[in-house]
């Protein structure tokens, strides 16, 4: 690179850095909003809509019909958000709350009245007809085409003319397909029914198919789709034509969706609620942000000299396209996710990291530093790509097949991967290269590796598996303890257990940082556990406390404090058992999509490195890591509840990444190893000249956790203190079983075959 191209490069990149900085501070529009200020904010940190449905009926629902129920609800309400929750309040009623959003008739209307989807048949069985098509006039005075209904529901009943119910429908996606005859893509809705409704249709389409008529869907008192019928289906397969557009089928999809519910249901009320966390939450955070962010820079420039300079503009460049990416995507960010996006800061170093590792081991050679520069990008590259492949796999996987905030954990992971290795392959790259450019040319500011003495690290491997067994065993100890003397294995949260939903009206409107501060620590006393969460009704003096489940002393001592403290009528006091906002069905699903990321990342190390024992040696390091976690979280009882599910996938993320960066140089030493070097030394040696690595990522990504710690509200900490457990894990893991583990299943294959 020439010297006036490098100038003129640092400027654009100064400015382009600049521009980028301002438009996710301040924006560039005429309310000047910004992106960070725009990005969709969770129910924790912006509030949203709280609606509460009631079963019709007046015998209590079926559990297993609440359940299925509250699943399906879940589905629909994560079109607007991942971080939507849907739980039971009391035995009939079903809560659903909405970050983000604040016109509670909106969400309403799009919902609709949940359980009242019919398909009805266009004649009965005596030729007479159920609904005819005519011409009516829209709200803007335009004449519209329109279907009226001839009969009641209950008439279409008895005589058969309703031939499905939404409950004969097992799912309803959005797709597209060719048209036959001009080769169109059309857009259309694809309908999976049960075995009865499979029967059912067959007979209504054979009818229908004859006779040449159409099968309407009738929802919440309106034909939301009039298809004719085009053959006979008796494969339990549908598909429905004519959709204008994607949004236009999915729409009609997620209608149908929400009328194949079990359960009829009617709203009992709606509120808009504020934050659960005052400002102080988010401002916190970001003073942990900007202390974090700090400390990493001044390591890296401390550690890597100009490199590290390098690095840390292209860190600044990852950030502000973080943010303004989140608002483009429209990912919803909770305060776990701030925590998320922080930590991947920490993170998002460490491509650098291998990069300038390689650099100087280039430099060490007696190559030139420009030299040094293209092999250790080179050389850097596979370890980079397949560490971040492997957990994009995993991230990919989680966003299909999770649900909730696993959902949303996984988008802003794929974000922060992505972006990752943009910065470090090619904006440090030209960073690095326009400042040699302009004369920065001494291998001293680059630093030069000295020769490192080779760790025994294969040697000490009994005494390592022996600690980490241990380690495990004792958590698996401690969980017993905990559950024979009257407590749960684990410090379950409300979101995984449920409990007490208490309502009241206060005297005067307070804000919620004065709430957490005066009412919540009475609380506390009451129940003996920290696990309080707290929301405001907007436009009024309600509250919403939330707390594990409360027995009647425990009431009437909760309805005390209130009365006596704050002066609360005590006839505005109500309380409502609700069900955990991770359902069975949830939990199952989080289960399975992690089960299922860690098969994909076992196949994909297996085909890159060509050698099963690789993948098996890093998942069962995970499998390790998510133990010895899981034995923190039972000694210090730290609450396990939806940041339980992302610090996990935090943490398999992290490890994965430090094992392949070590993978990698065995398969690589493996290429070049001399006659004379047995495998254990291979083993060694690789683990010895990555080690920098392993433990200069740890100090990053430790710093910005650890200001976590240090600066955040107390469920930030509760995120960031098992994380600071799983990084040293990880770690650990890394260099002390990951290459034992491949060097012991080595061994024993090739005693098999010989």
């Amino acid at each position: 690179m020439k010297k006036n191209k490098a100038i003129m490069g640092l400027v654009v990149f100064v400015l382009l850095l600049a521009g980028l900085g301002y438009t996710a501070a301040f924006g560039i529009g005429a309310d000047k909003s910004g992106s960070a200020s725009s990005v969709k904010l969770g129910l924790d940190l912006a509030g949203g809509v709280s609606i509460t449905y009631q079963v019709v009926g007046e015998e209590l629902p079926d559990k297993e019909d609440m359940s299925d129920t509250i699943y399906k609800l879940q589905q629909r309400v994560e079109n607007y958000s991942t971080e939507a929750q849907v739980y039971q309040e009391g035995d009939d009623r079903i809560n659903i709350e909405i970050p983000g959003v604040s016109d509670a008739n909106a969400i309403l209307e799009e919902l609709g009245q949940p359980g009242t989807l019919y398909f009805i048949a266009q004649t009965d069985s005596a030729g007479n007809q159920n609904y005819i098509f005519n011409y009516g006039v829209d709200a803007d005075g335009n004449i519209v085409p329109q279907y009226d209904l001839l009969k009641t529901l209950e008439e279409l009943q008895a005589d058969g003319s309703i031939v499905l119910t939404g409950t004969d429908v097992a799912g309803a996606q959005a797709g597209s397909q060719q048209d036959s005859l001009m080769n169109n893509t059309q857009y259309v809705v694809q309908l999976t029914l049960t075995d009865a409704g499979t029967e059912a249709f067959a007979k209504a389409t054979e009818k229908a198919y004859n006779a040449g008529e159409s099968i309407a869907i009738y929802y919440d008192g309106e034909f939301v789709s009039v298809p004719n019928v085009q053959a006979v289906i008796s494969d339990g397969s549908a598909v429905i034509t004519g959709q204008a557009s994607f949004e236009e089928a999915d729409r009609l999809a997620s209608t149908i969706r929400i009328g194949g519910l079990k359960l009829e249901l009617q709203e009992l009320r709606s509120n808009v609620v504020g934050a659960q966390l005052g400002s102080d939450a988010i401002r916190t955070s970001l003073l942990a942000a900007a202390v974090g962010f700090a400390l990493v820079v001044v390591f890296m420039i401390a550690v890597y000299y100009v490199p590290g300079i390098a690095a840390s503009l292209s860190l600044a460049l990852y950030t502000a396209l973080m943010i303004i990416l989140l608002d483009a995507f429209e990912i919803t960010l909770t305060l776990p996710g701030i925590a998320g996006i922080i930590l991947s800061i920490g993170m998002a170093v460490d491509a650098n990291v291998i990069i300038f590792a390689r650099i100087r081991e280039e430099l060490a050679t007696g190559k030139t530093v420009q030299s040094s520069i293209k092999i250790g990008f080179s050389k850097a590259l596979s370890a980079i790509l397949d560490g971040n492949i492997t957990t994009l796999i995993a991230a990919a996987v989680l966003a299909l097949k999770g649900t909730g905030t696993i959902k949303g954990f996984a988008q802003t992971l794929a974000l922060g991967i992505v972006l990752s290795m943009f910065t470090a392959l090619l904006v440090t790259k030209f960073i690095l290269n326009a400042l040699h450019a302009l004369g920065v040319q001494s291998p001293k500011a680059y630093g030069v590796a000295k020769e490192k003495k080779t760790l025994r690290i294969l040697s000490r491997q009994k005494v390592f598996f022996a600690l980490s067994a241990v380690v495990i065993i004792a958590g698996f100890v401690v969980m017993g303890v905990n559950q024979a003397s009257g407590k749960s294995a684990l410090n379950y949260s409300l979101e995984f257990v449920g409990g007490t939903s208490t309502t009241l009206t206060l005297n005067e409107d307070m804000p919620i940082e004065k709430i957490d501060s005066d009412i919540v620590p009475l609380i506390e006393n009451i129940t003996g556990d920290g696990n309080v969460q707290t929301t405001k009704v907007a436009g009024s003096n309600q509250i919403i406390i939330k707390t594990r489940t409360l027995n009647v002393e425990e009431r009437e001592a909760f309805a005390n404090v209130m009365v006596t403290n704050f002066g609360v009528e005590e006839s505005s006091i109500t309380a409502e058992t609700i069900s955990a906002t991770v359902s069975s069905e949830m939990k199952a699903d989080a289960i399975i999509a992690i089960v299922a990321a860690a098969v994909c990342m076992l196949v994909y190390i297996w085909f890159r490195f060509k050698d099963i024992r690789f993948g098996a040696s890093a998942v069962i390091a995970l499998l390790h890591d998510i133990l010895v976690v899981l034995a923190f979280y039972a000694a210090v009882r730290v609450p396990v509840g939806n940041t339980f599910i992302a610090c996990m996938l935090t943490i398999v993320g992290y490890s994965i990444n430090a094992t392949i960066v070590i993978f990698d140089r065995i398969r690589e030493n493996m290429r070049e190893r001399g006659r004379k070097e047995s495998l254990e030394e291979v083993v060694n040696r690789s683990i010895s000249q990555t080690l920098s690595r392993s433990v200069f990522t740890s100090l990053t990504t430790f710093f910005m956790v650890a200001s976590l710690e240090v600066f955040g509200v107390s469920s930030i900490r509760e995120f960031a203190l098992p994380l600071m457990a799983g990084i040293i894990c990880g770690t650990y893991s890394s260099i002390c079983l990951a290459g034992s583990l491949w060097h012991l299943f080595r061994k024993k294959m090739e005693k098999k075959v010989s």
